[in-house]
């Protein structure tokens, strides 16, 4: 049974003046007012893609839109509106008790302001076809194949913004980010696993032919969405070889603040020791690090490779100018 009297505790002057004065600090941070924009940009760019061709197609790709839709045709007293409010209802609270607090926050903002930017796109171009539909004779011919690959390229690119951030579209993003967390695949095969079971869904309303079209949309999201937080995650690896190891070392620790981790090697050919650095880079520090071989003319033996997930102390540097 639930403690009425301990939620009204909760609820005392001390505890709001506690949550105000933490809400005050987070409105203050420089980390807020970033993410604020990232997450509003990133949804503008989904509803740019769900406006100009998902919508105009009428297809149904692995989306809680999608399940609303097969749920408003089998039990028809019940809204389409209703089903997509009550489904992400429950996600929301899903989010919030299965991936964390902050990830719940932005996704119930990103939720919230979908809506609005696509009527607000609606206001601006009205429209009712798509883009890539073409007249013949008169007669208006569709390409729904060709809004299904815009849409999944657009809808991928905002889905890498957000989950940079924490952050997500709602939906089917928390789906794929449960799916993540608890079975330990990447997020773009969570997002396609969610996705093909909702679209196998709608076999109970639509043809055949049209469902296959959105599996194969919600597949091509996982694989896109995987090549771009690949992307946006990778460093690169160099391992250099030089007999002056220590004036690189200074200037990567001095001057780029990475850390350094150091192999004594021997030449298979020569037989000859040597100091081998073994560096964590981006692409930004790695050009850097190439000028600077080149402008003090150092003689090395220098390989990159790329990772496509760096965790760990190599983040101290990001997380100290946060505090900063």
């Amino acid at each position: 049974m639930i403690n009425m009297k301990s939620i009204g505790d909760y609820f005392t002057a001390d505890n709001m003046r506690k949550c105000s004065t933490m809400v005050g600090q987070l409105l203050c941070t420089r980390k807020f007012w970033v993410e604020l924009f990232i997450m509003t940009l990133g949804m503008f760019v989904a509803s740019l893609g769900i406006y100009f061709f998902l919508i105009p197609s009428k297809l149904i790709v692995g989306s809680i839109t999608g399940l609303s839709i097969v749920m408003g045709k089998l039990v028809p007293f019940i809204s389409v509106g209703t089903w997509i409010f009550a489904i992400n209802a429950v996600l929301l609270i899903l989010a919030f008790l299965l991936i964390g607090n902050e990830f719940g926050a932005k996704t119930v903002y990103t939720a919230l302001i979908l809506g609005p930017m696509i009527d607000f796109l609606g206001t601006l171009f009205p429209t009712e076809t798509s883009l890539f539909t073409t007249y013949i004779a008169g007669q208006a011919v569709p390409n729904p194949w060709f809004d299904l690959l815009c849409f999944v390229l657009v809808l991928s690119a905002s889905q890498s913004i957000l989950f940079s951030i924490n952050a997500s579209t709602g939906g089917l993003d928390i789906l794929g980010k449960i799916v993540n967390k608890y079975l330990g695949v990447n997020i773009g095969t969570g997002v396609s696993i969610a996705g093909a079971a909702i679209c196998c869904t709608a076999f109970a309303i639509s043809p055949p032919y049209l469902v296959i079209i959105g599996i194969i949309g919600t597949w091509l999201n996982g694989l896109i969405l995987s090549h771009f937080m690949m992307g946006m995650n990778s460093k690169n690896r160099v391992f250099i070889i030089s007999k002056d190891y220590e004036k690189i070392k200074d200037y990567v620790v001095n001057d780029l603040h990475r850390g350094v981790t150091m192999h004594e090697v021997i030449g298979g050919y020569s037989n000859a020791k040597n100091i081998q650095l073994e560096i964590i880079l981006s692409s930004e520090e790695l050009a850097k690090l190439t000028a600077f071989l080149g402008d003090n003319n150092i003689d090395s033996f220098c390989t990159t490779d790329t990772v496509s997930q760096v965790r760990g102390l190599w983040n101290k540097k990001k997380e100290e100018k946060r505090i900063k």
